[in-house]
């Protein structure tokens, strides 16, 4: 049991010697972390000095060439963190966006070992060819190209040998961290870094099985099946499992490198208008979108009006209700109509103080207008991000979960469009997509649809409906019903009534004393008499006066005569 406490122990060490060895020192002093560093020796004592006295212009270097050391799990952690504006500082982001395509590749024995463990086969017999040199290099693994025996170019994917077992360490080591971070550094308490750990973990280890990512591309390759704009590769499932997985080759060249390239200002706009229209129809038609859609994942081939896609292991999932919510709000987006955001937020799921509903659409309000129809030269993405954050904690609004991958696909396509072409104005886009949408909607095919699934549904309820009466019934019989009902002011009122009634009684026996005093005063012949009147009947007289004055001192000073 000892064993794994001893070697958490000693991954924490040597984190925290490689951030001391790049500069970090100085930040193990200030949050009392330096007991992770085994001895304290002076040569790490002065490397935290000096890194105390140094720049900080450079951290977001700095914190890439750790992240970097550390190996494929921390490089995952580090993408991650370059599309949380929420999170990061906006130095550091443009830092940690040099992780997705600037990771040091394995060696090939490595990778041959791992393909002929995994389909079973030696290599010389699966591929006619097959490059040693990776063509691109990530945090979990590296893309070979090669040739298959039908001559067909393709794309092998192939997984870091040991990567679960190491990105396991690992997350349990960033769960630890989560922990430090919470008990010890005051400064990151506006994070959840539990949360964020959680939302890494699942991403990560959906990632490790590239089967999964296989069953995405064919999704894709299925519903752009039919339009020529996009290129997604075909799955090779004979040459596919958990390790490898084997995609046909696309030419062309990565969208980061398109604005270095001879790519005219009009050839640049089109590709970033073709872009956007790609993604919308993802989301707003398929309901299954790319998730990771950096410059890296982008492809653009020599074919004039096209893209290619590439890295299927993050997407997104949106039901047929999430769409339809999804299109009434890019409506009204796109259409001005900013007094039924709030709305069509609330119907996806977003929460907030119905209270501050007015405020909520105030800040709304001035939050588009400040942005509404300028060009993305003219606005920063990454400061809209953090604006629409700031909106969110400020009024404490609960997001919905299954749309964090949504934002992050967003706000990376904005950072991409700025980057290609600056003058981009993305509601130049949106207005007629939109417009198309809010047609299609009304076609009399949709509308035929939506009434049969609509018709479906009430069926259904008024099948079920006699069956949830009997129910209902037999809970009367068997006197399970509560009912149970709740009035603001009752107590008020009850103790008005309990008031009313004491004064009833007290005017009752008032009357019944001034009765009775009277009658035995006119019938009464024997007992003591004063004045000739019955001395009983006196008391009783001077009783039923000073009740009677009493209850008509109570209701003149209640002012309710």
């Amino acid at each position: 049991m000892a064993q794994p406490a001893t070697r958490s122990l000693g991954r924490l060490s040597e984190i925290a010697q490689v951030m001391v060895r790049h500069g970090f020192g100085y930040f193990l002093e200030a949050h009392k972390l330096t007991d992770l560093l085994p001895g304290r020796s002076a040569e790490a004592r002065l490397a935290a000095a000096a890194a105390a006295n140094g720049s900080g212009s450079a951290r977001g270097q700095h914190l890439r060439e750790v992240l970097d050391e550390l190996g494929p799990t921390f490089v995952k952690f580090g993408q991650l963190l370059s599309t949380r504006p929420d999170v990061v500082p906006e130095d550091i982001i443009v830092e940690l966006r040099g992780l997705q395509d600037n990771v040091r590749p394995f060696p090939f024995e490595q990778a041959e070992r791992v393909i002929e463990e995994d389909l079973g086969n030696s290599l010389e017999r699966l591929f006619v060819d097959f490059d040693p040199v990776p063509v691109a290099a990530a945090s979990i693994g590296q893309v070979h190209r090669a040739t298959l025996p039908n001559g067909r170019d393709v794309a092998v994917k192939v997984q870091r040998p040991g990567a679960p077992r190491q990105i396991e360490a690992d997350l349990s080591l960033l769960y630890q961290a989560a922990k430090l971070v919470r008990e010890r550094i005051r400064a990151f308490d506006f994070i959840d870094a539990r949360s964020l750990v959680d939302e890494f973990a699942r991403q990560l280890r959906q990632e490790l099985d590239y089967r999964l990512e296989a069953r995405n591309a064919q999704v894709f390759h299925r519903n752009f099946a039919g339009d020529h704009r996009v290129r997604v590769p075909r799955v090779y499932w004979q040459y596919t499992r958990a390790r490898v997985l084997t995609l046909e080759w696309i030419d062309g060249i990565q969208l980061g490198n398109v604005a270095s390239d001879s790519y005219s200002l009009q050839e640049r706009r089109d590709i970033a208008y073709l872009i956007t229209e790609i993604w919308m129809t993802m989301i707003f038609r398929h309901g299954f979108f790319h998730g990771d859609p950096h410059p890296a994942n982008i492809l653009v081939p020599a074919q004039a009006g096209t893209i290619g896609l590439v890295d299927f292991g993050a997407v997104g999932k949106l039901t047929d209700d999430d769409m339809s919510k999804l299109t009434r709000l890019f409506i009204d987006a796109a259409s001005e109509n900013v007094d039924q955001l709030p709305k069509r937020l609330a119907d996806l799921g977003v929460r907030y103080p119905k209270e501050r509903q007015e405020e909520f659409l105030a800040e709304l309000r001035e939050l588009y207008y400040r942005y509404y129809g300028a060009s993305l030269s003219e606005i920063d993405p990454i400061q809209i991000v953090r604006e629409a954050f700031q909106l969110i904690y400020s009024m404490n609004l609960q997001l919905p979960t299954r749309f964090l991958l949504l934002d992050r696909a967003i706000a990376t396509l904005g950072s991409v469009g700025i980057e290609l072409y600056p003058d981009f104005n993305v509601f130049e886009v949106a207005k007629p997509y939109a417009r198309d949408l809010m047609l299609e909607r009304f076609t009399p095919q949709r509308m035929a649809r939506r009434a049969r699934r609509d018709a479906v549904r009430y069926a259904q309820i008024l099948a079920e409906a006699p069956f949830q009466f009997h129910d209902f019934m037999e809970e009367i019989r068997d006197g399970q019903i509560e009912v149970g009902f709740v009035h603001k002011g009752l107590d008020d009122f009850l103790e008005g009534m309990q008031r009313v009634a004491n004064r009833l009684v007290v005017a009752l026996i008032v009357v019944g004393g001034l009765i009775g005093s009277s009658l035995i005063g006119i019938f009464s012949t024997n007992g003591p008499n004063l004045l000739g009147v019955n001395v009983i009947s006196i008391v009783g007289f001077v009783l039923s006066t000073v009740l009677g004055v009493w209850l008509l001192w109570g209701v003149v000073r209640s002012g309710r005569l």
